[in-house]
């Protein structure tokens, strides 16, 4: 009894200075930083490896600085030709400042949420549906850039936005099959309309180049009567040289005269 109570100031030392270890030893990881508060006054930031902290005096908070992937509920947006659609995202994004994450937002990333769910609704709200569907690469890249600017005050980096799904309803999506079949339509009419036009331009030409050789005009009419005649058809047109009919018609109005 004598030798324990003689060490019993020791093992309470003891004791108290494995505490005090205990809650001075951090050990951060590669991808983590420490912010570390003095008395409630920023210090410094610290990390990885092993912090040591004075218990009670100093306090620190870990940060983790890898990618983090954030989904954005879905949104309703009225587009700028009054459709009415539910857009979700998602972004990556990560922490490049632990000081300004700690310091300058409470939560970065709910603020982040609220501000990424902001700006989805602002900027495709300034374009037509059409964009929406057909664009998304432009429209990820419009969102990315004004988020990133205004989470640099608070140390957040926004890599890439995605916007997911574009969901519209029923109505509308009948409304986009019959303009995409009306639009179809409209090129073939057009595709066919340039035909023609190609076709008549090239007659036209043919037409001139015949009418200055006569003896042209001849061997298609030869040329032609060798088609007919090789159908074996019972009724043969032959075509008859207005040539001809110029000129008989001139020797009878001088016979008349």
């Amino acid at each position: 009894m004598d030798i324990l109570g003689s060490l019993a100031p020791y093992l309470a030392i003891l004791f108290f200075v494995l505490i005090v270890i205990a809650y001075a030893i951090r050990i951060l990881r590669e991808y983590e930083r420490g912010v570390v508060f003095t008395l409630g006054r920023f210090t410094g930031v610290k990390g990885p490896g092993l912090i040591l902290l004075l218990p009670y005096v100093q306090q620190m908070v870990r940060v983790d600085l890898r990618t983090r992937v954030l989904d954005v509920p879905s949104q309703d947006v009225i587009s700028h030709d009054n459709v009415s659609v539910r857009v979700s995202a998602v972004i990556y994004f990560r922490v490049i400042d632990a000081e300004k994450s700690t310091i300058q937002v409470e939560d970065f990333m709910m603020a982040t949420s609220q501000l990424a769910q902001t700006t989805l609704r602002s900027v495709l709200g300034k374009h037509d549906l059409d964009e929406m569907l057909a664009e998304r690469d432009r429209l990820n890249e419009d969102i990315q850039k004004i988020l990133d600017s205004q989470t640099d005050a608070w140390g957040i980096k926004v890599a890439t936005v995605e916007i997911k799904h574009v969901d519209i309803n029923e109505s509308m999506v009948r409304a986009i099959a019959r303009q995409a079949e009306a639009e179809r339509e409209r090129r073939a009419k057009v595709i066919n309309a340039e035909g023609e036009q190609q076709a008549a331009t090239k007659l036209l030409e043919a037409a001139e180049i015949l009418a200055r050789q006569p003896q042209a005009m001849q061997l298609r009419y030869l040329s032609t009567l060798n088609v007919i005649a090789g159908e074996k058809n019972s009724t043969i047109v032959f075509p008859f040289p207005m040539e001809l009919v110029n000129l008989l018609m001139t020797k009878a109005d001088k016979s008349a005269s």
